[in-house]
């Protein structure tokens, strides 16, 4: 009998950013499956990974735009999330068991009286069901498995804790903006401790990462409706119009340094170029260069001299 052939299905060359909005109870890698199976792209990825709890905010990168994500995940991000008061769990969420029980239920006063505490560069211990590596596994493995683990604390930086509504006297709603590696779930954690009480997540939606915000989020049904309505097999090209942004919209907190045709073709074979005019910067440690407004490469500038660490090919 004679083999049936296999066709893969064609890979699509999409460069940019789409801002996804992952609905609550499926994980970060399921939300990029149904988009590569929508897209069909070359290449792809995320910025910053959501758990199957939260909500919100996930960066998808396609083709160049990956080289950009470092300086996404690196960018702040914005949560809003809802505590319980109470109870405080081995996961900090609503995932695991209870471990710590309290009758005090703090009023709004008394939260918003301890909020400074916790703004500014603080020492944080990332919850035991965490990706944390200790001795070259996951933590949160290790805690699946019934090790007791033991987190070190280690700085992180918040810049902006609110209180934003008590719905009732076992709730409060905070949002807080941070920065890399902070988990919002210890931070509801060490609320609950210090206000006397427990407490833990039950609710987290991200509302920002680097440069992505709300009025940037697509929702995954908007997305699926719109790829249903094109016809089979065409349409790629409408999709990324309506929902893929510039692979610079990753970089606008990056240095730009318009360059010259010849000077972009220079780049784009890893060579150093002289940055021309009077307002040209002489050193910095991350910069990119374009021409016509087009990413050329990401790279440093030493002395005046461009040099490219990764060149874009769009």
């Amino acid at each position: 009998m004679a083999r049936q052939k296999q066709f893969k299905r064609k890979k699509n060359a999409i460069n940019g950013w789409l801002v996804l909005d992952k609905p609550y109870g499926i994980s970060s890698n399921e939300a990029l499956g149904k988009i590569k199976r929508i897209f069909s792209p070359e290449k792809v990825g995320h910025a910053g990974t959501l758990d199957p709890r939260a909500s919100g905010l996930l960066p998808v990168a396609f083709g160049e735009a990956t080289k950009t994500v470092p300086f996404v995940m690196d960018g702040r991000k914005v949560y809003r999330f809802e505590v319980t008061w109470g109870v405080e769990t081995n996961t900090d969420d609503t995932e695991g068991e209870a471990v710590a029980t309290s009758d005090v239920r703090p009023s709004a006063d008394e939260i918003s009286a301890v909020l400074g505490e916790f703004v500014g560069t603080i020492m944080q211990v990332p919850p035991k069901f965490s990706a944390i590596k200790v001795a070259g596994e996951r933590a949160y493995d290790l805690a699946r498995d019934g090790e007791e683990v033991e987190l070190e604390a280690r700085p992180i930086d918040v810049h902006r804790l609110d209180l934003v509504e008590c719905p009732d006297k076992n709730r409060a709603v905070f949002e807080a903006e941070c920065g890399k590696g902070t988990y919002v779930r210890a931070i509801a954690r060490d609320l609950g401790r210090r206000l006397g009480s427990r407490g833990h997540v039950t609710e987290l939606r991200r509302l920002l990462v680097g440069p992505f915000g709300e009025e940037d989020l697509i929702g995954l049904d908007e997305i699926q409706e719109a790829s249903e309505a094109l016809e089979e097999g065409a349409g790629i090209d409408a999709l990324v119009e309506e929902f893929v942004l510039p692979v610079r919209e990753a970089m606008d907190n990056l240095i730009e340094v318009p360059v010259s045709l010849d000077d972009a073709a220079k780049i784009r074979k890893g060579m150093a170029v002289l940055l021309r005019g009077r307002d040209a910067p002489l050193n910095t440690e991350v910069a990119f260069a374009s021409h016509a407004s087009v990413p050329v490469a990401i790279g440093s500038i030493d002395k005046g001299r461009f040099q490219p660490t990764r060149v874009f090919h769009l």
